[in-house]
């Protein structure tokens, strides 16, 4: 025990940060990529492949945002980056190695996801999502996301949002068209599945114009609201 502490305390405080926000994505993605891939191969019925999906997202979330949150915060999302910069709270340099560790852990999720299922280590997603509804979802899935999570942290009950994150995911996935991404890093990782949970790599570009109008959405509301 003394010598894994030890071992801990090498890795500098910045370091631990970057770690956390690479292993929550990536437990994430797993979780996200590894749960479509058995649901598709448990039952030919979509719903109940999207409710198997979902199901399993929400225990990820809320596993991983309360596990990493005291060490990074456990935004694990750019567009949760890019706001916390913007509202002050991270300084501008923390900005990319965040967003470069949450890609990274996305990737990294979408092959431990691939592999624990026998298929190549990276795939690549044929499963394309586009069109307007499909970017009015996204808009709208992200939108909510970062009105509660600001919302939460601006009324001093920030020991709520892992559950309301995994709360509004779950409805999102069953009431927006594009069954709530939210999160160009976690777009990318699923990029790299071509399962359940992937998306092709040409409808990310628009994926991500709506997840970050959505942010900035969110974030007007939550200030006109909460300030």
């Amino acid at each position: 025990m003394r010598h894994r502490r030890h071992l801990l305390l090498t890795l500098s405080a910045p370091s631990r940060t970057y770690a956390a926000e690479l292993l929550g994505v990536w437990g994430i993605v797993t979780v996200v990529v590894g749960s479509g891939i058995m649901a598709e191969r448990l039952s030919s019925d979509v719903a109940l492949q999207l409710l198997a999906n979902t199901i399993a997202t929400t225990g990820g979330l809320v596993l991983f945002i309360s596990l990493f949150a005291p060490v990074s915060g456990a935004q694990f999302n750019p567009v949760v980056t890019v706001v916390q910069w913007a509202a002050g709270r991270m300084p501008g340099r923390n900005v990319a190695p965040f967003i470069v560790a949450q890609v990274a852990g996305a990737c990294l999720g979408a092959v431990t996801a691939n592999a624990m299922f026998g298929l190549d280590a990276v795939n690549v997603s044929s499963r394309v999502r586009d069109g307007g509804p499909i970017i009015a979802g996204e808009v709208v899935a992200t939108a909510v996301l970062l009105l509660l999570i600001e919302g939460f942290l601006r009324s001093d009950r920030a020991g709520l949002i892992p559950w309301m994150v995994a709360a509004w995911i779950t409805a999102a996935y069953w009431c927006t068209s594009s069954t709530s991404f939210a999160n160009p890093a976690v777009s990318i990782g699923r990029s790299l599945s071509d399962t359940f949970a992937g998306i092709d790599p040409t409808s990310l570009p628009m994926f991500f114009v709506g997840q970050f109008v959505g942010g900035a959405v969110g974030c007007v509301v939550a200030r006109l609201v909460f300030d």
